[in-house]
């Protein structure tokens, strides 16, 4: 691939804790070995139980958030119900295969509980209680491995999620400039405000990364 494409490089996290999930990003984009761009969107609400994290190349990005956006609200104006989180990691992980370059989260609540999938650009996809995806997971993965439990409330999930970007951020390179959390339980779909991702950071000794 062209070092001149643009990609969005990253850090990308998912969370299952008690009563739903948390999925969390940087917000730094690369081009080669120059910074390109500092607010980029790596975190997207797909409906109202369902949200995706990705890591690649924006434009494939983009164009697989569009995708499933319209294929879950056809599903749900058929099916009249939301469409299972299983359902939604298959549909990315079948649509990955046409040639995308990405690594996806896909993080949702449905009627049985919490749950989180990591998609690869093969096609392969993995539940499991926590995960990183792109260029930065190995550093964030240490520090979900080190905090990760599974009674968590949504407090201690996000708290781990923001100590996790914090990890990657100050490691990777290709990480850095901002972040984006957002939780996902039996009422929907929330982002968590920048200044509280700040707060969290700050009670914890770390400064917010710009």
């Amino acid at each position: 691939m062209a070092e001149d494409v643009l990609k969005t490089g990253t850090t990308t996290i998912g969370i299952r804790y008690k009563d739903g999930v948390v999925l969390a990003t940087d917000q730094r984009a690369t081009m080669g070995n120059i910074i390109a761009h500092s607010n980029v969107q790596k975190l997207y609400q797909l409906s109202d139980n369902l949200g995706m994290t990705i890591a690649g190349v924006v434009g494939d990005a983009q164009l697989m958030v569009r995708y499933m956006q319209s294929e879950i609200a056809l599903y749900e104006m058929k099916k009249g119900a939301p469409m299972s989180v299983n359902a939604a990691a298959t549909y990315v992980a079948n649509a990955i295969r046409q040639g995308f370059y990405l690594g996806l989260i896909v993080g949702g609540y449905d009627k049985t509980g919490g749950h989180v999938f990591s998609i690869d650009g093969a096609g392969g996809y993995i539940e499991d209680n926590f995960m990183s995806v792109g260029s930065g997971s190995v550093f964030a993965l240490g520090a979900l491995q080190a905090a990760y439990k599974e009674d968590m409330s949504k407090d201690e999930a996000v708290d781990v999620a923001v100590t996790a970007l914090n990890s990657a951020v100050k490691r990777d390179s290709a990480s850095g400039d901002g972040m984006l959390v957002a939780y996902i339980d039996a009422d929907g779909y929330h982002d968590v405000p920048n200044e509280e991702i700040r707060t969290r950071l700050a009670s914890q000794g770390y400064k917010y990364p710009n």
